[in-house]
């Protein structure tokens, strides 16, 4: 699973490399019991040590991880019945987000997200996880599907912005965008959104304007990338990473400011080592919050969501 190593993983690569043979061997040689448990306590203290000290730069870096699960990954591992609807119904199908009806722990729900691809010709298909606003115009009818059957809006988000080409802004990208923010504040249904990777800009918060949203430990969220931050304020795009430390991008610093509601805890060793343990613990995170949004009334949950984003931002001055 975890073929592209960075460079501070390697430490710890190393050593769940030899747990993973160490277990396909165990069905043939049971006396190698002893030394699995020795290596799988070795690397959870390598674990341990190497992810407590990491920078925001080397966060931003887990977050763009090529192996983490993306959104059909946690539909195969989340959800049953899925049904893929495609299109916007104006100009054309937007493959970089997955929409759809589905089961989630037996309920049924719309599920919205970002979808970029593990190889060359997958990305080139998914256009890396960047939409164009016929995309943002599928999220925006899935919403409205979703208010009209009253089922629950499971989203999930992973793109580095809205895709910013030339035809995606003859087509409107801006304005439908706007069209997702518009829908999703007054839907009358629970809006959960999960960050699973990179959360930019816009791109991102067309998907996020929610009752809850939760990051993963190692996911970011901001309105520009730390490369075009950098380029901005300095010039300098090799000042990438005092740009992402000043932004405050990272989960923990997302807690702290009221941005995110939750942090979902990721398997040892960041969530592309291990994708399905990674989605249980988004499952239930999600479970969680639809079982405190639940008993809410429509005007209650819309309510819900408007006090969430005022809050953001404010500040109390002393008198």
């Amino acid at each position: 699973m975890a073929s592209h190593v960075l460079p501070f993983e390697k430490p710890l690569a190393e050593l769940l490399d030899r747990v993973a043979k160490l277990r396909a061997q165990l069905g043939t040689d049971p006396s190698l019991r002893h030394e699995l448990e020795r290596v799988e306590a070795q690397a959870a203290i390598v674990a341990r040590m190497l992810f407590s000290e990491l920078t925001p730069w080397q966060k931003v870096q887990l977050s763009r991880h090529p192996k983490r699960p993306y959104t059909l990954d946690y539909v195969s591992y989340l959800f049953e019945d899925f049904v893929e609807l495609q299109g916007d119904r104006r100009f054309a199908n937007d493959a970089s987000i997955v929409a759809g009806l589905g089961r989630f722990r037996g309920r049924s729900v719309v599920l919205v997200g970002h979808q970029k691809g593990r190889t060359s010709k997958e990305n080139v298909k998914r256009n890396f996880g960047m939409a164009n606003p016929e995309g943002y115009r599928k999220a925006d009818r899935l919403y409205t599907l979703a208010d009209r059957f009253r089922l629950p809006i499971l989203a999930f988000v992973d793109t580095p912005g809205a895709y910013p080409g030339i035809g995606a802004e003859e087509r409107g990208q801006s304005e439908a965008i706007g069209a997702c923010l518009a829908t999703l504040s007054r839907v009358g249904v629970p809006v959960i959104t999960t960050i699973t990777g990179e959360g930019g800009s816009g791109g991102a918060l067309a998907l996020a304007v929610a009752n809850r949203v939760h990051v993963l430990e190692y996911g970011t969220y901001s309105v520009i990338s730390p490369e075009g931050c950098a380029s901005i304020l300095w010039k300098d795009g090799a000042k990438s990473a005092e740009a992402a430390e000043r932004m405050r991008m990272t989960a923990p610093e997302l807690l702290k400011l009221g941005v995110v509601d939750r942090i979902v805890n990721e398997p040892a060793g960041g969530a592309h080592r291990d994708h399905p343990a990674c989605a249980k613990l988004v499952g239930d995170a999600i479970e969680d919050a639809l079982r405190e949004l639940e008993p809410l009334t429509r005007d209650q949950l819309i309510d819900d969501r408007y006090a969430r984003f005022r809050r953001l931002g404010a500040v109390k001055v002393g008198t």
